[in-house]
């Protein structure tokens, strides 16, 4: 059995397909034993590929591309998430909501696991013919940190992964009014990437691993994973398993788990996003942040 160690910048829903492979053996099928550490705060991923104490680390796609031409040479080999699985939500229910309602507002994102929340949805403002510094975000900050400050007044509207927003509609604390997944379009946010020193060395760990993710994928798609309370119950013991089922559920129906394949456009579209901000130094090309050989070997 070969191993191939992980170190992922969360534990969330997003990331079931990885835990439903090692649940049902599907790793173990294809020879592999894959360990998975999730490290807090995020940025002990790129400690662990450098000391080599992880071989994989699993997060945002905007850390290859910012660290594009910038010193760390990361590469990804393929994604867990072909959407952005987070939502807008608003202590009232909003009739029709677009982003232009965000003028004028204060915005809570939570940035302690990465950029993403803010920069996709500004980069979704500004594709929409909007200005979104004429819209303030409270960023830097944990999820549970600017949860706890949503209930108690501040800001006018919060970004929320579907678990955390799922919770608050349940409770009647707030209304889901904005859905990136569904609205926002194809974006490659959680991808597996490696050191690019050792791709040629992982590579053969590499294939079976893509393989084994996909197929978690498929049976999540169509059911076939089975009843997954007992590994709701493993991995997130403390949360309800009805708002994690309802939450597989969507990001099923929403393309989540589509496939493992990084799409060029998408890629391109986020980046792109990343570079409008000012946070990659140069445009960011495909072939400098992705190597397609797993995924080409599942296709």
């Amino acid at each position: 059995m070969e191993i191939l160690n992980v170190s992922a910048t969360a534990h969330g829903s997003n990331y079931l397909p990885e835990y439903v492979a090692r649940e049902h053996g599907i790793f173990a099928d294809h020879g592999l034993k894959v360990p998975s550490q999730p490290r807090s705060p995020w940025d002990g991923v790129m400690h662990d590929l450098a000391d080599g104490t992880a071989d994989v680390a699993l997060g945002g796609l905007w850390v290859p591309a910012m660290y594009a031409g910038n010193g760390r040479d990361f590469v990804a080999v393929c994604q867990l998430n072909d959407r952005f699985p987070m939502s807008i939500v608003t202590r009232e229910p909003i009739a029709g909501f677009e982003l232009s309602w965000l003028t004028g507002k204060t915005v809570l994102a939570p940035g302690q696991g990465g950029t993403a929340p803010a920069e996709f949805t500004r980069g979704l403002m500004r594709e929409a013919g909007l200005d979104p510094w004429r819209t303030r975000f409270a960023h830097d900050l944990s999820t549970q940190m600017l949860r706890e400050l949503f209930l108690g007044g501040l800001g006018d509207a919060f970004i929320a992964d579907l678990g955390t927003a799922t919770e608050l509609e349940h409770a009647g604390q707030g209304h889901i009014v904005y859905r990136h997944a569904e609205r926002g379009g194809r974006m490659p946010n959680s991808v597996y990437y490696v050191l690019r020193e050792r791709l040629e060395e992982l590579t053969p760990k590499l294939i079976p691993f893509v393989r084994s993710i996909d197929r978690a994928m498929g049976l999540l798609r169509t059911g076939e994973a089975g009843d997954l309370g007992s590994l709701f119950s493993s991995e997130w013991p403390g949360a309800d398993p009805k708002v994690l089922a309802e939450v597989t559920a969507e990001l099923v129906e929403n393309g989540t788990w589509a496939t493992v394949r990084v799409d060029r456009d998408a890629c391109d579209r986020w980046t792109g996003i990343l570079h409008d901000a000012g946070l990659t130094s140069a445009p960011v090309a495909y072939e400098s942040i992705v190597d397609t050989r797993a995924m080409d070997a599942v296709a």
